[in-house]
């Protein structure tokens, strides 16, 4: 059992594909869900993540030599493990309002679940204060640090999805997400990383799309 749980391991290692020559060596597409209640207050994100099929594949190919373990039931033991391994990492999402950073809750409600061949992994990040969205603007990043996963927003054709970034009720928000434009010299010290080397920590948010809910 210990090998199919070392695939949750702070989701680094093992996406790392025999052809990759560069950084990043896998990626995950994201979608984001804006919580608010009826009166406008922000009480968190709604995450869904899809791996990448090299993963996903692996993921699912170790499950299936796990004996007396169903698929169902080893994806909810690897979301348990996901889940913890992202806790010691803020879950990957830096929130801010206003420019000001949030803190960040703990994540309870997760899934990790199989959809056309790659793996859905889907978790509610609460902020340990919610916050009222009207007259501010709400800023977020999701992106692994060391940039060894590329973390971008669903899109099609370059662009990001309507869906990619919503939010359901009050108030009324203008929505958008913008893309990195990291330093030539950032881009050149990324692709410079050898396979199996990672980056000192903070290179991710520089390459990084920005979803903004913009309030004012």
């Amino acid at each position: 059992m210990g090998k199919c749980w070392a695939l949750g391991a702070g989701l680094i290692g093992f996406l790392m594909s025999p052809l990759a020559t560069a950084h990043p060596h896998g990626w995950i597409d994201f979608s984001i869900r804006v919580m608010t209640d009826e009166e406008g207050v922000v009480r968190g994100l709604h995450h869904a993540w899809r791996m990448d099929p090299f993963y996903s594949l692996v993921v699912f190919e170790e499950l299936q030599h796990v004996d007396g373990v169903s698929l169902e039931v080893g994806l909810d033991r690897l979301g348990t493990e996901i889940r913890n391994n992202l806790a010691g990492q803020h879950y990957f999402t830096d929130v801010r309002l206003d420019g000001e950073p949030l803190a960040l809750g703990e994540v309870t409600e997760y899934t990790a679940r199989e959809h056309d061949g790659r793996l859905n992994f889907t978790f509610i990040l609460p902020l340990q204060t919610p916050q009222p969205l009207a007259g501010h603007v709400l800023d977020y990043q999701i992106y692994d640090p060391t940039y060894y996963i590329e973390m971008v927003h669903e899109s099609d054709n370059n662009q990001p999805k309507d869906d990619a970034l919503v939010l359901h009720g009050e108030p009324a928000c203008e929505l958008s997400i913008l893309i990195a434009e990291p330093d030539p010299e950032l881009v050149l010290q990324a692709a410079l990383l050898d396979q199996d080397e990672e980056a000192e920590p903070g290179l991710g948010r520089f390459f990084a799309e920005t979803g903004r809910v913009d309030c004012r």
